[in-house]
């Protein structure tokens, strides 16, 4: 099949992600390996966003494709009221690996699923409907995640599930609570007590928060803000779900991101890691207590799917290649090549506001004046950013292009020459956000 012929076929029977199908141009790849995509011609592309952020081991990665066929000649599925020995084995694995006392997992296929029965867990234990999340977040895509998601992919999707109370992040998207990051933890705080106070403490069964948020800001939380809302949420009986389906398994150079706020929340869900996305798979983690009611009380919830044996003889697998080839820690060292990129560029272009990063986690701003203001509107564009999302694709980048962002999440296998090699495509792109910049 030719490459035109493919696309074509793709388009007139399946539908695309987030968008209108006729005016998507997908993205034609015959294979990938590494940190490196491939189209039908050979072209060869970078791949600067791990895809969907997933992609944590690089693509193809022998060790895994090897165990997966293994596993082709094993047990492939059962339904979820069996014990499998690798349910066992890598339940064990995960809980020896996470911090606390979260040691107690239930799976799913995916991320939204994992945070939908995190909440429902949570409204289940503790006798309360609301649930609080804040606008800066995406959950999922399911009818009660995305009512969840703060973000405009939620408009079209309401009405969804009621109860969702949603508050303003301690990073708004165009002022601040403050100008140190200690004021602007105080007053993020005192601010969402007050809501709580509002909603009535007794009515709010838990709230989800990505660790660090993802598609909308890369933002590590301001010095104090998770040890101040996990004390604020413990003295009001509210559960702490940690969404760490983008930042989690390594992402931010610890295998959970919750691990840099020395806190440790009641729930943890994890994806796209998980698997290095080669299968489907996502997983809620509930703490002790959690598990003990669930012991005793029936957990109302059921997924043809839940602790797939052949998605988790994956997912061990590439836990073997986390831990057995220091990907976290490559992580937590590429971050200061990343950092140091970021602040070279910035110091350069006039149109680059700053990058965020933690580990391989992270972001870069266009502004359009020395003003600071981004150089596009909320959930909008600018024909600046067009030209630089088709320079990346030209140039052979991979990356996400939104409003007045552009992403850096590579695989966590990639060397400093490769990130190099993109930050050069980068430098090069940004010749072209300099040309619209006022002044």
């Amino acid at each position: 099949m030719d490459t035109q012929e493919m696309i074509d076929l793709c388009k007139r029977h399946t539908l695309y992600t987030w968008a209108a199908t006729d005016a998507v141009n997908p993205l034609p790849i015959a294979r990938a390996e590494g940190v490196y995509l491939y189209t039908p011609e050979g072209k060869k592309i970078l791949d600067f966003n791990s895809q969907l952020m997933s992609v944590l081991i690089g693509h193809s990665h022998p060790k895994v494709v090897a165990a997966m066929k293994k596993a082709a000649d094993g047990l492939i599925y059962v339904y979820p009221q069996t014990a499998t020995e690798v349910r066992a084995r890598y339940s064990k694995r995960l809980a020896d690996l996470t911090p606390g006392n979260i040691n107690t997992f239930y799976y799913t296929l995916g991320g939204a699923e994992a945070n939908e029965n995190a909440i429902r867990a949570a409204k289940q234990f503790t006798g309360r409907q609301k649930i609080l999340s804040r606008y800066r977040a995406y959950h999922g895509g399911t009818n009660a995640t995305m009512q969840l998601t703060g973000d405009p992919r939620r408009w079209p999707n309401e009405p969804g599930m009621p109860g969702v109370v949603r508050v303003l992040d301690p990073t708004p998207y165009d002022f601040s609570f403050g100008t140190t990051e200690e004021e602007i933890t105080a007053r993020n705080l005192q601010y969402l007590e007050e809501v709580i106070m509002y909603e009535g403490p007794q009515t709010i069964a838990a709230m989800i928060l990505e660790t660090v948020t993802g598609t909308n800001g890369m933002l590590v939380p301001p010095k104090g803000y998770m040890q101040g809302l996990r004390a604020i949420l413990k003295k009001h009986g509210i559960l702490m779900i940690c969404d760490e389906v983008m930042a989690g398994m390594g992402r931010t150079g610890k295998l959970y991101a919750f691990e840099h706020f020395d806190i440790v929340p009641d729930m943890v869900t994890m994806a796209k890691g998980l698997t290095s996305s080669y299968v489907p798979l996502g997983a809620m983690g509930v703490s002790d207590e959690i598990r003990d009611f669930f012991h005793k009380n029936v957990f109302w919830g059921g997924l043809t799917y839940n602790s797939h044996p052949y998605c988790l003889e994956v997912a061990d697998a590439v836990l073997d290649v986390m831990l057995g080839e220091g990907l976290v820690e490559n992580a937590a060292r590429m971050e200061k090549v990343v950092r140091r990129e970021m602040d070279r560029l910035t110091a350069k272009h006039p149109s680059l506001k700053e990058g965020r990063v933690i580990g391989l986690f992270g972001m870069m701003d266009v502004q359009k004046n020395s003003k600071g203001e981004l150089i596009a509107p909320y959930n909008g564009t600018h024909p600046a950013m067009g030209k630089l999302a088709k320079f990346f694709e030209q140039e052979g980048l991979f990356t996400f292009v939104r409003w007045s962002s552009f992403t850096c999440n590579p695989p966590l296998t990639i060397t400093e020459e490769q990130l190099l090699e993109g930050f050069a495509i980068v430098d090069r792109g940004l010749e072209i956000t300099d040309e619209a910049f006022e002044g």
